[in-house]
């Protein structure tokens, strides 16, 4: 109780500024960075100091333009990848505190600070003290390998080897599968063979593919497989590989319309088509707290796969990066 107390009666944490920096969207692919009075958490929620925040490949789109979007965007946004240290808790908040390490479900987090709900944060253990952590990335790849119901000895196939389907590799071999990893980029499979993916399928022609996989499966092809592309072509793969009574499931974020999909295959092989997206925050905050545990007990180590950085004014950069996936380059992130 002495400590409680003691914590309790901590002076507020002293404010630098009362000027916050965010990044404004001005337009697709232009960027620019603005300078605003500090925003003032409700009674019901918290500041945070962001220390950084992760750029998410499900972003390309509105970088890039589409017509259904509005430009500008709010500041912030589409800054979602956010953590760093509550810096201001409103008054009918008892749950947090100030000082507090935090990552969550924030959507403004291309700043220097945003404001939470606090059942939407999730705080940051001793353990991960001056590193990155980006939750809501990690927190993403935990819920669809829960959905994916992974079982040792099951043969999966990961397409798309990214930030998220290479931490889903980690996880299928903690596991104990047998994982083969299928990916256009070259440096991709060489960071999946790194994570011990057990084979290396270059995704560079449709039926090359299937077979080399039919192959190295003796026909039967994988127990599991991930998509996480989100592309028409990887997804009609995916179901060619994915053998009788299979689960296929769709990690990618298909946001830009139809597909047309290889319905007869599923059908035949009565393969089960599993969306591993959640829109429940609560299952959000339960994978950001199982990404945490993961990382302790050593099933997961993303650190290595965060490969450049970038400030607040060098977000143009960011995108142009993660666009064009230069040789060496998985996730990026925009440190403050």
């Amino acid at each position: 109780m002495r400590i409680s107390n003691t914590i309790q009666e901590m002076p507020p944490m002293p404010s630098e500024t009362n000027i916050y920096r965010s990044v404004t969207l001005e337009a697709p692919k232009k960027a620019s960075v603005k300078e605003s009075a500090l925003p003032e958490p409700g009674d019901d929620e918290v500041r945070v100091k962001l220390e950084g925040s992760g750029v998410c490949a499900s972003s390309i789109p509105v970088w890039e333009g589409r017509d259904w979007f509005d430009y500008p965007l709010s500041t912030g946004n589409p800054g979602h990848e956010g953590w760093g240290v509550i810096d201001a808790v409103g008054k009918n908040v008892k749950s947090l505190r100030e000082r507090q390490r935090v990552t969550g479900l924030m959507y403004n987090t291309h700043a220097t600070h945003d404001i939470a709900h606090p059942d939407m944060l999730v705080k940051l253990p001793d353990f991960l003290d001056n590193k990155p952590f980006p939750g809501e990335p990690i927190g993403c790849a935990l819920n669809i390998f829960t959905r994916s119901n992974i079982t040792k000895g099951d043969t999966v196939a990961v397409v798309g080897c990214g930030f998220l389907g290479l931490l889903l590799i980690q996880l299928a071999k903690t596991q104990g599968a047998k994982v083969i990893a299928v990916s256009k980029r070259k440096y991709s499979l060489h960071a999946a063979g790194l994570y011990e993916a057990d084979h290396l399928v270059e995704m560079d022609d449709h039926y090359r593919v299937i077979e080399n996989i039919k192959e190295l499966t003796d026909g039967k092809f994988c127990e599991r497989v991930i998509e996480c592309t989100g592309k028409e072509w990887p997804l009609n793969l995916s179901i060619q590989l994915t053998g009788i009574s299979g689960k296929l499931i769709i990690a990618g974020f298909h946001q830009d319309g139809m597909r047309n999909i290889d319905l007869q295959t599923l059908n035949w092989r009565g393969i089960d088509m599993i969306s591993a997206h959640e829109r429940n925050p609560k299952r959000y905050i339960k994978g950001i707290k199982n990404a945490i545990i993961a990382v302790q007990t050593g099933a997961l180590n993303p650190f290595p796969l965060f490969t450049h950085t970038f400030s607040l004014e060098e977000t143009e950069k960011a995108y142009q990066n993660l666009v064009q996936r230069p040789d060496g380059f998985i996730k990026a992130l925009i440190i403050n």
